[in-house]
């Protein structure tokens, strides 16, 4: 199974970046993944609507058809880790290729994109800086492929 995490705009703060770079190189253990980085649409100014547009055109250009697709919003469904682990356990059994997380920038995600998730996943209800979602969204991978393959790192 392919692991694909598609966000707006690098990760900039070095600590962060290396806690994310961690968790990935964790989770190349059990998957192939994939980083996508798009680039933040400042030259839109401070026109939220259009900010969201402009970065909901290049997500889309970026997803296919038929993609399994895991959109992050604070209003989405909340799985407990197992329930993740399990999550991760029914797409690996029906045979999934890959599965493609959205996180979105600043502004979150526009309304077409969260429709176009087939599951839209709240990390939390509070409101996260977007470049720490990323790195508690990576852990939380590591974590369920953990409790799949019956690892220490779980308890």
């Amino acid at each position: 199974m392919k692991l694909q995490f598609l966000w707006i705009g690098k990760t900039r703060k070095a600590a962060v970046k290396e806690l994310a770079d961690d968790y990935i190189e964790r989770v190349k253990k059990f998957a192939r993944v994939e980083i996508i980085e798009l680039r933040d649409r400042d030259e839109a100014g401070s026109d939220r609507a259009k900010i969201l547009d402009k970065e909901a055109e290049e997500i889309l250009r970026r997803l296919e058809a038929g993609e399994f697709v895991v959109v992050l919003d604070e209003k989405g469904r909340q799985f407990d880790s197992l329930q993740l682990a399990e999550f991760f356990a029914g797409h690996r059994n029906a045979g999934t290729r890959q599965i493609t997380f959205v996180l979105g920038g600043h502004y979150g995600l526009a309304e077409r994109i969260k429709k176009r998730g087939d599951v839209v996943l709240s990390l939390s209800r509070l409101t996260l800086p977007h470049e720490l979602a990323r790195v508690f969204l990576l852990e939380q991978v590591y974590r369920a492929f953990a409790i799949l393959h019956s690892l220490p790192y779980q308890k």
